[in-house]
C-alpha cells in the first residue's frame, strides 16, 4: 500500500514538474510579456524600414500600386496599423508604391458604341484623352483608336492609366450632344458622364484649398444646364467646390431648378446606322 502511495506521489510530482517545464518553455517561446509597438511606416521607404526594423519584425510585401505623386518603394498601407501591440517577430504586411505602372492590353474598340468603348477602357485600366468625329455613317461608333496621335493596335501593351483618343462616326451630319447633369458630381463621375455624352473635358480647377477629395462640380464653361444641346466634342472647363464648405443640394435645387437630377436621360444614344 505504501509503495502504491509512494508511486502516486512520485507520479504527481513528476506531472507537476512536466507542466512547469512546459509552461516555462512556452513562455520563452512566445516571449511572454515582451510587447512591441508597431511604428507608423506609411510614407517611408520599405527597404530602409527593413534595414532598421528587420530584427524586430518580419516584413512581407503583399502588393504594389503605382502612384506618380509618391516616391517608388514608399509604404502606402501597413497591417497591423501603427500603434498596434505585437510580439517580436510578428509579420507586418506592406503595400508599396510600384516602380512603374502596371502594363495592360489595349482592347479592340473599333465599331463599338461610345458607351461600350468606355466600359472596355475602364475594364482595361485606360482613360479617354480626347473625343473627335469624322465622316462615317455609324453615329457615335468608334472608327479609330489612337495613342500619341497614331493608330494603336489591339493587343498592344500600355501602362495602366494611358490616355487614348477615340474617333467617332458623325452619322453624316453635325453631331450634337445633350449636356448631362454633372453639377454636384465628383471629378471622376463628371468626366465619365461628359464622355458618355460625347463631350471633352478641358481644364479642371479645384477651389477651397485644392480639395480634390471632396471637390464637386460647381461651375462649367461654356455655361450649360442639364438638357441643353451643344456641339459634340465640345471642350468643357470645370470648377469644383468642396462639399465641406458648400451646400450643393441647395445650389442644385435653388439655382439650377433641378429637383431630381437624372443623368441617364441626358446620355446620347449609342449610334445609328
Amino acid at each position: 500500500m505504501k509503495k502504491i502511495l509512494l508511486h502516486a506521489v512520485l507520479i504527481s510530482v513528476l506531472a507537476v514538474l512536466i507542466v512547469i517545464a512546459a509552461l516555462s518553455t512556452l513562455d520563452r517561446y512566445t516571449r511572454h510579456g515582451q510587447v512591441f509597438v508597431i511604428p507608423d511606416f506609411v510614407g517611408a521607404d520599405h527597404e530602409q524600414i527593413i534595414d532598421d526594423y528587420g530584427s524586430s519584425f518580419q516584413f512581407i510585401i503583399v502588393d504594389s500600386v503605382y502612384d506618380k505623386s509618391l516616391p517608388a518603394g514608399a509604404v502606402i498601407q501597413q497591417d497591423p496599423f501603427p500603434g498596434s501591440k505585437v510580439k517580436q517577430g510578428r509579420n507586418v504586411y506592406f503595400i508599396i508604391v510600384a516602380q512603374q505602372p502596371e502594363q495592360v492590353v489595349m482592347p479592340n474598340l473599333i465599331n463599338l458604341s461610345i458607351r461600350q468603348a468606355i466600359v472596355s477602357m475602364e475594364t482595361a485600366g485606360l482613360e479617354i484623352d480626347e473625343l473627335s468625329f469624322t465622316g462615317h455613317f455609324a453615329r457615335n461608333a468608334v472608327v479609330d483608336q489612337k495613342f500619341n496621335g497614331i493608330f494603336i493596335e489591339p493587343g498592344t501593351l500600355l501602362y495602366r492609366g494611358s490616355k487614348i483618343e477615340l474617333v467617332l462616326g458623325d452619322g453624316g451630319e453635325q453631331p450634337m450632344a445633350v449636356f448631362p447633369q454633372i453639377y454636384g458630381k465628383s471629378s471622376t463621375e463628371a468626366k465619365r458622364l461628359l464622355h458618355l455624352a460625347t463631350l471633352n473635358v478641358g481644364h479642371e480647377y479645384f477651389l477651397d484649398d485644392y480639395d480634390t477629395l471632396n471637390g464637386r462640380v460647381f461651375k462649367v464653361e461654356p455655361y450649360l444646364l442639364p438638357g441643353n444641346e451643344v456641339e459634340a466634342a465640345n471642350v468643357i472647363t470645370i470648377w469644383y467646390r468642396s462639399v465641406e464648405k458648400f451646400d450643393f443640394e441647395q445650389f442644385i435645387n435653388d439655382s439650377l431648378y433641378i429637383e431630381q437630377p437624372d443623368e441617364t436621360m441626358y446620355e446620347n444614344k449609342d449610334f445609328d446606322y
